[in-house]
Parts: C-alpha cells; structure tokens; sequence
C-alpha cells in the first residue's frame, strides 16, 4: 500500500487525501505532529531531503514530494484531469498560481494563527498586513474567473479544483473573510457536493 506521510491539519496533506479517496485508492496515513520537528530529523530527510510533507512512498522504495506533483501523479489518466491539452494546460496555470500566489500568504496566515504559541504570532504582527493583501488578492484573482466559469481546469471538476480548495475552505482561520466573495463561496459549496467527498478532519 501506499503510504503518505503527512499533517492531518495541513491543508497540502488534505489534497493528497482527498484526490485519493475520490478516486478510491487506499493510503496508509504516517502521521507527523505540526510542531515536532521530527520531518527534520535524518531518518525523514533521507526520503526528502526538503524535510516537507505531504510526502508518498511506494511500496518498491519511490518517494513522490510536492503536492502538486503528487496529485498529478496519482490522478493522471482519471476524470480528475481533463482529457483534452488545453484544458490540462489550464488546469496546470492554476496549480501552480495556488502554490506561488495563494498558498504563501492564505496558508501561511492560517499557520501562524492557529498552531504556535499565541506570542510566536505576536513576533510576526508586522507581516500579517502583507498576508492579508497578498492573499486577499489571490482570492479576488480566484473570484473573477468563477463569474465566468464553475471550475479551474477546464469545464470539469479537477485537481485544480482539489489544489485550490486544500486552504481557501479553510482561510477564515487566517483571518480572511470569504463572505467578500460570493462565487468562490458557491465553488466552495460545488467542490463539497462531488462524489466522494471527505473534510480535512475524515481520517
């Protein structure tokens, strides 16, 4: 079986957890505490020298990090990904806009308020202005494009769709009010009403 190596509250680990479950296929779930250092210890960084999760093993040895690398991976040739190019393309672009343009700021953000001590967030007041900004226009990106259209990559329901909904579900606990963005809210409410689908807190 495969396993995952991950943070049950990680948003990057939920992807990979509920793609698969989407498409039925079975991981075996290696739990990491969020504050315990222990991806940076040498027994995990031999599997990724990054010391990051989501990570995948296989069962021959293989190791598969990155969220985005993993989600393609696991859902290549299945209705997750559209079947013509251009829409693969389209569905690619906003992967990759929610790794260097959402994820930084409205994960981040979530990060920093919920899970160390209240006086580690306290140190970095000076940046929450900057979170703030930069995520609230990521998601104002997100909202023009769900006037015009139900999904992110292509016409179909994908794992663009999977990458974007990992922390923008979740982003109220970063401070972000999505109650601002009518269509990403009834996105939000179309990605929860597909088959099969599990919350971050499904185990």
């Amino acid at each position: 079986m495969i396993t995952l190596h991950q943070m049950h509250a990680s948003g990057n680990c939920y992807k990979v957890r509920l793609a698969a479950h989407q498409l039925g296929i079975p991981l075996r779930l290696q739990e990491y505490p969020v504050l315990d250092g222990l991806t940076r210890k040498p027994e995990f960084l031999g599997k990724n020298p990054n010391g990051r999760v989501p990570l995948l093993e296989f069962e021959d040895g293989r190791t598969l990090a990155e969220s985005g690398a993993i989600l393609f991976h696991l859902t290549e040739g299945t209705k997750l990904q559209p079947d013509d190019a251009w829409s693969r393309a389209q569905m690619l672009q906003w992967m990759f806009f929610e790794q260097y343009s959402h994820e930084p700021y409205i994960a981040v953000a979530r990060y920093w308020f919920v899970f160390p001590p209240r006086e580690e967030l306290e140190r970095r007041r000076h940046l929450i202005a900057e979170w703030q900004a930069k995520g609230n226009a990521a998601l104002a990106v997100m909202e023009t494009h769900l006037a015009r259209h139900d999904w992110f990559g292509g016409s179909t329901y994908s794992i663009a769709d999977i990458a974007l909904y990992g922390y923008t579900h979740c982003a109220d606990e970063g401070g972000f009010d999505l109650s601002h963005y009518r269509h990403i809210v009834h996105w939000l409410a179309r990605v929860r009403s597909e088959a099969d689908h599990i919350t971050m807190s499904h185990s």
